[in-house]
């Protein structure tokens, strides 16, 4: 796995601070893998707090939100615990 370090895939860049906050999620099992996707910018607003959404359900896991201040970026998760997934996100970032 060239481009794999603690379940998450290392080809594409990831928002600044969210790198840890995704292998808490690798390190608890909630879940397998992480690949990052592609981070969009819109010119307004600046800084803004760390937030995760849980976007909805894939075929092998779920598609998350990343988001600082005006910075999005998806991440595609491999995961057989949704629901408990969900709920951690909900409870630690509240969406």
């Amino acid at each position: 796995m060239k481009y794999r370090k603690k379940g998450i895939k290392r080809e594409h860049h990831i928002i600044k601070g969210f790198e840890e906050l995704l292998e808490e999620l690798v390190k608890l099992g909630l879940v397998k893998s992480v690949i990052p996707g592609r981070i969009t910018t819109t010119p307004k607003g600046v800084g803004g707090k760390y937030r995760i959404t849980y976007q909805y359900d894939t075929e092998a896991g779920a598609k998350l939100l990343l988001k600082k201040g005006s910075t999005v970026q998806e991440a595609f998760v491999i995961t057989d615990r949704r629901e408990e997934l969900k709920k951690f996100i909900k409870e630690k970032y509240g969406k």
